[in-house]
């Protein structure tokens, strides 16, 4: 789609849509909480005026950035209005039968509600609970259904603009590896979930090779649906742990994980980081993207401190006030740059080659 005065207006109306349809349901499904489950509203702190204009400028400017980055060519504007609408629009009725369930997980603080044939053995016992409160955790096809349109919800329509911020980096990166042809480049999407990321990526870089990988087979599947349905390059995708990936040592060019980290103990964020070393060819390039935290943003610590009070989110304050750029130059890696996106930092970081040494 080119890009006129009329598409920005467009995409602007359409985040601008986006943004009143979450902040309505949040409000409503509260109000209904309040009023039928007073037990499980989570206590949070009142967000100040001047507060909620910097999350509105924060928001506005990511907006910005995305349809700049569109502009000059990073990715395709028509990524700028890629959703499964209908879909969404079909599963969200479900979002509202969902919550009952979620309010009762609330008032009982059970947070290991997961499906009777979860087999335990196959997952580290951190990834054994109901993130968010929701239905299955992780471990159902009805949670691998409904995760998007909640997601989106969550960050008011953000979501994939979000995302989409480990783009620029990732293509910079790869300039490194320009003498070859693009269809030889191999990148891995760490904890890809239901494929949003790849689904990015892959517009922005429609001849790499791509593989995702996640704990969950059910997000595998829904990945797969979103990403193997038509009739673009196929996307790999392997059912695998991120601190032990099943795949070869320097073997990949590009490595992206996306809002993993704030649901990971710190070892297991430290074993993420050295696994991507370890599959990373000299000269490639890690990207991380997942929540601001203290350090950077500490204009949102409210917003973070009620974000962990709203959502079981047990390894989220310990994430906010974690050093990654320190984990990451642990690891191995150099070349660290770090940026923050409304909600949203971003890290880019090179596996060295001998001669950086």
């Amino acid at each position: 789609m080119a890009s006129t005065p009329l598409s920005k207006f467009a995409y602007q109306t359409l985040q601008q849509g986006k943004s009143i349809a979450g902040l309505a349901h949040k409000e409503l499904s509260t109000k209904l909480m309040e009023l039928m489950a007073p037990d499980a509203v989570p206590k949070t702190e009142a967000i100040p005026a001047e507060l909620l204009n910097e999350l509105r400028s924060s928001m506005s400017a990511l907006s910005e950035c995305d349809w700049e980055d569109a502009e000059r060519g990073i990715y395709p504007t028509e990524l700028l209005f890629d959703a499964p609408w209908l879909d969404w629009a079909s599963r969200y009725p479900q979002v509202w039968f969902d919550l009952p369930s979620t309010w009762s997980r609330r008032q009982q603080r059970n947070v290991r509600d997961l499906p009777d044939d979860t087999e335990p053995s196959l997952y580290p016992e951190y990834y054994l609970q109901n993130f968010h409160h929701q239905t299955d955790g992780y471990l159902s096809d009805h949670s691998a259904e409904l995760y998007d349109l909640q997601v989106e919800i969550l960050f008011n329509g953000t979501a994939d603009a979000m995302r989409r911020r480990v783009i620029a980096p990732l293509k910079r990166a790869l300039r490194h590896f320009s003498d070859r042809a693009p269809s030889s480049l191999r990148i891995l999407d760490i904890a890809t979930g239901t494929g949003r990321t790849l689904h990015q990526i892959r517009g922005a870089l429609p001849h790499a090779e791509l593989t995702g990988t996640d704990l969950s087979e059910a997000y595998l599947r829904q990945a797969n649906r979103w990403l193997n349905a038509g009739k673009q390059r196929l996307v790999q995708l392997v059912r695998a742990n991120a601190e032990q990936l099943p795949l070869a040592s320097n073997s990949l060019q590009g490595a992206t994980c996306v809002f993993l980290f704030h649901e990971l103990p710190g070892e297991a964020r430290q074993n993420v980081i050295n696994e991507a070393w370890r599959v990373l060819e000299p000269g490639g390039v890690l990207v991380i993207a997942d929540s601001v935290q203290l350090a950077d943003s500490p204009q949102f610590s409210t917003a973070m401190e009620n974000f962990r009070r709203v959502f079981h989110e047990p390894y989220y304050r310990d994430y906010i006030a974690d050093d990654i750029d320190t984990r990451l130059k642990d690891a191995g890696f150099i070349g660290i740059t770090a940026e923050s996106h409304f909600m949203t930092r971003v890290w880019s970081a090179r596996k060295p080659e001998p001669t950086d040494a």
